[in-house]
């Protein structure tokens, strides 16, 4: 049986929309997603499922509650979209609280089951269905909601306004000058082969990896730019929150603001979900084969830069380190090889966990779980005990999580499970082992 504890939660943004909802627009709504959208994919999931449980060994929530059927993916897939489909839109407003609570705070949308279902069903499109019909009903988590809503009104995530990205730029750039002579964050520069794209809690509470972003820059003697005006957030709670519509509006606009800067390449920051919103979730959605300019992920970029030579390693981290494979830029991109290859390149004592690669486990945060606040934080802390179980079985100090869903997620697991370890970006690595050209150069091994 699903936890009752976790059913109990409160959550207004479920709560008190579920309390409005009618029979009448619940079934138009559920035919309208559930139509011409997506007809033929879904069925044939849903007729290709024969209900053999192979995808449960795969999910990290599943495996944390002891095996309970009801955390299965096949089961959330029953649940929710399968009774949908049944009972041809016609659900009650209770049924669509539960359909909001599975989806959105017990599965990620990781990805890792359908690696494991013989067919290849794609259970996390099936699950995003649900979001969206969600969404569509304005059943969403609240905190979750309060994200979309900064979305559509700021144009990011956090509520940051115009003057304070601009403030938190120069105050960066003080900060940055102070750790290398010359550094700079220039803005607004076009034709720069570059544009460096952040998420929203950059500027809001981690404004250091700017500063360390601009260091790198600097050493590396990168041809760089960050935009002044909005469309410099590339982080998208409304992709996972279903509000596709706010979804467009923010890839549209990020978009858009490379093409006026004339750049050759977007780099984006250490995130996850933004890359996979920006490269493939927003294009899909805007109707577009690819994105108007290539993009590469940080993992990209800081290989690309050691492997060129561009950044040389003056001394090495010693104490020992494993690390977290985000779903999105490993699972979704291939990238498990350059992160361990920029991993063993700063620490001396690497320290892989098992599973690895694309098979590693979810943090548990992606997806858009972690930002469900803090109502579902101790649900979403008992749902991955398997990630503090691998993590623990490495005996590592550090633990390099290149995604900031990752990094908070984990840092929540560490804390919550006792784990002793702490969490870092591969920026805040590189800037401490990279010569900086400044008589650092002698190599410490």
């Amino acid at each position: 049986m699903a936890d009752i504890e976790d059913a109990r939660v409160e959550d207004a943004g479920i709560d008190q929309a579920v309390d409005k909802l009618e029979p009448a627009r619940i079934e138009a709504v559920i035919r309208r997603v559930l139509g011409a959208g997506c007809g033929a994919r879904l069925k044939v999931y849903l007729q290709t499922c024969v209900h053999c449980g192979l995808c449960a060994d795969a999910c990290h929530t599943y495996l944390s509650r002891d095996r309970d059927p009801d955390f299965a993916p096949v089961a959330k897939v029953k649940e929710t979209i399968w009774e949908m489909v049944k009972r041809q839109g016609r659900v009650s407003p209770e049924f669509i609280k539960k359909c909001a609570r599975i989806a959105y705070t017990e599965c990620g949308a990781c990805r890792r089951c359908s690696m494991y279902c013989p067919f290849g069903i794609d259970i996390a499109y099936l699950i995003m269905l649900v979001r969206r019909i969600c969404a569509l009903l304005g059943v969403v988590p609240v905190y979750l909601q309060d994200t979309v809503n900064s979305h559509a009104a700021t144009s990011n995530q956090m509520w940051v306004q115009p003057d304070d990205w601009i403030d938190t730029l120069i105050w960066q750039e003080e900060d940055a000058a102070d750790e290398l002579e010359g550094v700079r964050i220039p803005l607004d520069r076009e034709g720069a082969d570059i544009m460096y794209s952040v998420i929203a809690p950059e500027p809001k509470i981690l404004a250091q990896l700017i500063a360390n972003m601009a260091v790198i820059m600097k050493v590396a003697g990168v041809d760089w730019t960050m935009p002044s005006l909005d469309g410099w957030d590339n982080s998208n709670m409304a992709m996972y929150s279903g509000d596709f519509e706010v979804m467009g509006r923010v890839e549209r606009l990020h978009w858009e603001r490379a093409l006026q800067l004339k750049v050759k390449r977007v780099v984006m920051g250490e995130c996850g979900h933004a890359y996979r919103g920006a490269v493939y979730d927003g294009p899909k959605w805007l109707g577009w084969s690819k994105p108007p300019i290539p993009m590469v992920h940080a993992v990209e970029f800081y290989y690309e830069l050691l492997r060129e030579g561009r950044i040389k390693i003056a001394r090495k981290i010693k104490e020992p380190v494993t690390v977290q494979d985000p779903c999105n830029i490993v699972r979704g991109r291939g990238l498990h090889h350059k992160l361990r290859y920029i991993i063993n390149e700063l620490c001396e004592d690497f320290r892989d966990v098992s599973p690895r690669f694309e098979h590693n486990y979810c943090c548990a945060a992606g997806g858009g779980v972690i930002n469900c606040g803090p109502p579902w934080k101790l649900s979403r802390l008992k749902s991955n005990r398997v990630k503090a179980e691998q993590l623990a079985a490495t005996d590592a100090h550090l633990v390099v999580t290149p995604c900031h869903n990752c990094h908070s997620g984990i840092e929540d697991i560490i804390g919550y499970y006792g784990l002793g370890m702490h969490v870092t970006f591969i920026n805040e690595l590189l800037v401490k082992c990279m010569d900086r050209g400044d008589g650092s150069g002698e190599v410490e091994r």
